[in-house]
């Protein structure tokens, strides 16, 4: 969320700067309410200020003495000045609300220095990793039909259990994932310096605020109110991470926070309709790993570059061919002020697909979630917080399989994950070796 102060003090620029991600700014509204707010504010103070003054007993004295009023008088008349502050602090939060209301639909201001535009087409590579594997004679299969020859996908399972955009795994399919989870977390816990966490996959209303997911996002979400009590099904750990930080004040000599956790995801994929339809690319229900960093304001850009390496590690340490791209300003993320999509090569598609976005948000979440910090000069800081995958399980999982693929049918594992699956390859009549 923003500061309204500081929105309206920039007007133009800040219009600008929303205009470049389609979002038009309406001041005047901003105006009008902070206004209202302000006026709400300061006559509850003046209310309050006479009815101490005249509580008072030498105050309450002098005025039955200056005005002639009997002492039933005076306390008439304080009876009215308490209903009058209560009528102004009824006006002063309502006036608050309406003020939070339309801060909580302006998205974060665009970073300067993103390229213009509103989709990926609009996207600038930064680089290219690796040579196009999987691709040329007899290969660059899907992985959806790659998954059921070799035994580990039953998409026709998935859609007995639940319907579409959901997937089974099964057998090597579901030992390759539990093994790709254990390698991105030892990874990442080992060699990048993050803590481990458990999260809950259900949150608060408020939970889901801090991040921005609402209110915008409400229609995108799942959501459950089993004994009326409201609950929302985490879209990604990011959501519980940084929130576990929400409305404290942190030791600013213990930052950066590198803060991580498996979890399903749950998504509506409003929007999506038609696309992706075939294997394990856009689902309702996925596993992935998550990075979460919290950080000063003034470390964010360096911090987005040492999580976007942690990233590619991970892709390196699979050795997957990817490339990395900067979205442009109207393509990011309602919280960010600045994305990297890194893109893995995906034959079957004959495309580079986003398997991670890593996102910095400024100080955007952590003025909606209340995540400050103590410098060492003892005053109080809004903290700067980063997110992104590392990696989706089954994005892996099908990139694994197109880019791993062979000639024979069946899918060669990286190193790396072989120590952890206990095989190398994965067979066409459903065996490993």
């Amino acid at each position: 969320m923003h500061d309204v102060r500081e929105l309206i003090e920039s007007g133009p620029e800040a219009e600008r700067r929303l205009a470049r991600r389609g979002h038009p700014l309406d001041l005047d509204a901003l105006r009008a309410s902070q206004q209202r707010r302000l006026a709400a504010l300061g006559a509850v103070s003046g209310l309050r200020a006479e009815l101490k003054k005249t509580a008072r007993g030498s105050e309450r004295t002098q005025a039955v003495g200056a005005a002639g009023l009997t002492v039933p008088d005076l306390r008439e008349r304080n009876r009215r000045l308490r209903e009058q502050v209560q009528a102004a602090e009824a006006e002063a939060r309502e006036a608050s609300q309406e003020l939070e209301r339309l801060l909580l639909t302006v998205p974060n201001l665009p970073s300067d220095d993103l390229p213009d535009g509103f989709s990926e087409k609009d996207a600038v590579e930064v680089r290219r990793v690796g040579p196009q594997r999987g691709s040329g004679p007899g290969l660059g299969r899907h992985h959806a039909d790659l998954g059921e020859k070799l035994g580990a996908l039953d998409s026709a399972a998935a859609a007995k259990l639940s319907g579409a955009r959901f997937s089974v795994s099964r057998g090597s399919g579901a030992l390759l994932e539990r093994a790709l989870s254990s390698l991105l977390l030892d990874l990442h816990t080992q060699e990048h310096g993050y803590t481990e966490y458990s999260v809950p996959h259900l949150v608060s209303r408020q939970t889901m605020t801090g991040t921005g997911q609402l209110p915008k996002f409400e229609k995108d979400l799942f959501a459950t109110a089993v004994g009326g009590r409201e609950m929302f099904l985490i879209p990604t750990a990011e959501v519980p991470l940084t929130n576990l930080v929400a409305r404290e004040v942190l030791d600013g000599r213990e930052l950066p926070l590198a803060l991580t956790a498996r979890s399903p995801c749950y998504r509506g994929e409003a929007g999506s309709y038609g696309r992706d339809t075939r294997g394990i690319l856009r689902l309702h229900q996925f596993e992935k790993v998550e990075l979460v960093r919290v950080c000063r304001a003034e470390d964010s850009g360096e911090q987005l570059e040492l999580m976007l390496g942690h990233v590619e590690a991970c892709l390196k340490r699979l050795e997957l061919s990817y490339r990395v791209v900067l979205l442009p300003a109207g393509d990011i993320a309602f919280s960010a002020r600045k994305t990297y999509d890194v893109e893995v090569w995906l034959p079957g598609s004959d495309a580079y697909r986003e398997i991670s976005s890593v996102s910095d948000c400024g100080t955007f979440q952590g003025r909606r979630a209340g995540i400050r910090y103590r410098t060492a000069g003892g005053s109080r800081r809004t903290a700067a917080t980063l997110n992104g995958s590392g990696l989706p399980i089954g994005r892996t999982v099908a990139a694994l399989l197109e880019q791993g693929q062979q000639q024979d049918g069946s899918v060669v594992l990286p190193e790396a994950l072989a120590a952890y699956t206990g095989f190398h390859r994965l067979l066409p009549d459903g065996g490993v070796e």
